[in-house]
């Protein structure tokens, strides 16, 4: 009997070190847009737009979100391509650069930051509903919301990608999310002069470079989870086009809707989620929250796909249930705290580690990879016991250079030069290791 199309990944098809084959590649342009449009519009990313003021004047910030969008979604762009090309999960395509043990490194600091994500989202999920239902009826739980949150994140990231993009969002979630997204827009230019919140100075707490590493520090977030998604994607063109048109509109979009809302309501985002559930009576609010559970989903699967390299036998539904379980737990016991460091120490960590990744799929190796190699300790890709210690030494140089530059030159912005280190110390590297061995 035919298996359906749209049925859960479990099975060994889907196993993280198993590329997708061609027959189940079925994400071509609109999904991948329908997909990361969705994911780069939330609550998360308003409220990290809310971060860039007062500390920059509006229009400032404007233009870092437009800088740090371009240099952010192209790179994320990029990195979903070595999953179109390889069919492989994203911490599964490391292995040709770390090395088949040494990519475990990245794998478990994957796993604990997509857990903390997901429990941030399931946090602003449960106090923008709380924030909607003290509005609307005067009643406050915010217990009941995480548990409700967390379910419905964790029963997503159990059903997998292929279902929850399908029959979720290209059926009837992201007209949803559209229409709540043009509604917050409406509401906020309608009821506040735009002019007036341009025309106030910036208090010069927050550095321009700063601001764009923390515009970056979005899609860098998924960077070492998008390879699990674009895995599915027919054609590394289409892959690269919808990513790019579809995070990059939403990313733009949401943090200057964020920076708005949050100046309005008299800067940071403090205020932020008060001040949504106002706009329309809280309808708009209420769907994007609807779609805010996507973000918590990616993050959940993810999780259990990091995981899932490293233990080969465990179940990814399985796991999917038990780190949505974790995320749900963090949610009930950790208060919602600005996240500004936690943003930029993700891109001291993974800005230089994808520099050499896409360094490597794409000049070293020109997006050629031996799958049958991936598992072999003795293999190509085997180095030195199974770890290629000059890729660490790379990775080492990219992340000094990032928190150096943040520390003595905070205005020049350290994401991309760290990720130029970290690329131009792995081709160095590989060159000299090519030479050794000629």
């Amino acid at each position: 009997m035919a298996q359906d199309p749209l049925a859960g990944d479990a099975g060994p098809t889907y196993a993280p070190l198993t590329p997708v084959p061609d027959a189940r590649r079925q994400f071509r342009t609109g999904d991948a847009f329908a997909l990361w449009f969705s994911l780069g519009i939330g609550l998360l990313v308003a409220q990290a737009g809310a971060l860039l003021v007062p500390g920059l004047s509006l229009s400032l910030a404007f233009v870092a979100i437009a800088v740090g969008s371009a240099i952010g979604v192209v790179l994320l762009a990029l990195a979903g391509v070595i999953g179109t090309d390889t069919g492989l999960a994203a911490m599964s395509s490391l292995r040709p650069t770390l090395g088949v043990r040494g990519a475990s490194v990245p794998a478990v600091i994957n796993a604990v930051q997509l857990v903390g994500w997901g429990a941030f989202e399931i946090i602003v999920m449960r106090d923008s509903a709380d924030a909607l239902a003290k509005q609307a009826f005067g009643f406050s739980s915010p217990l009941i919301w995480t548990l409700v949150f967390g379910l419905l994140a964790t029963l997503l990231a159990v059903s997998g990608p292929l279902s929850f993009v399908r029959r979720f969002l290209r059926t009837w979630g992201l007209w949803l999310l559209l229409a709540g997204a043009g509604w917050l827009t409406w509401s906020v230019l309608a009821r506040h002069d735009l002019a007036a919140l341009l025309a106030r100075p910036g208090t010069g707490e927050m550095p321009f470079g700063s601001a764009i590493d923390l515009v970056v520090a979005m899609p860098l977030s998924w960077l070492p989870l998008i390879a699990d998604y674009t895995r599915f994607g027919r054609r590394a063109g289409e892959t690269f086009r919808g990513t790019l048109i579809g995070y990059g509109i939403a990313n733009v979009w949401f943090y200057a809707l964020g920076a708005i809302y949050g100046l309005a309501a008299g800067g940071g985002d403090a205020l932020l989620t008060t001040a949504l559930a106002q706009a329309g009576g809280g309808i708009a609010l209420l769907l994007v929250l609807i779609d805010e559970a996507d973000n918590a989903f990616a993050d959940i699967h993810s999780a259990a796909v990091s995981t899932g390299t490293l233990w080969a036998r465990g179940s990814i539904p399985l796991l999917s249930a038990a780190f949505g379980a974790l995320c749900t737990l963090i949610a009930l016991v950790v208060p919602m705290a600005r996240y500004e460091n936690f943003l930029l120490l993700i891109g001291s960590v993974f800005a230089p580690l994808f520099g050499m990744v896409l360094a490597d799929h794409f000049v070293v190796r020109r997006r050629r990879i031996e799958v049958d190699a991936l598992a072999d300790v003795r293999g190509r890709y085997g180095y030195s016991g199974g770890w290629h210690l000059s890729a660490f030494v790379a990775w080492a140089a990219g992340i000094a250079a990032y928190h150096a530059i943040n520390q003595w030159l905070p205005n020049v912005g350290a994401t991309l030069p760290a990720l130029a280190a970290g690329a131009l110390c792995y081709l160095v590297l590989a060159g000299v290791r090519r030479q050794a061995f000629a």
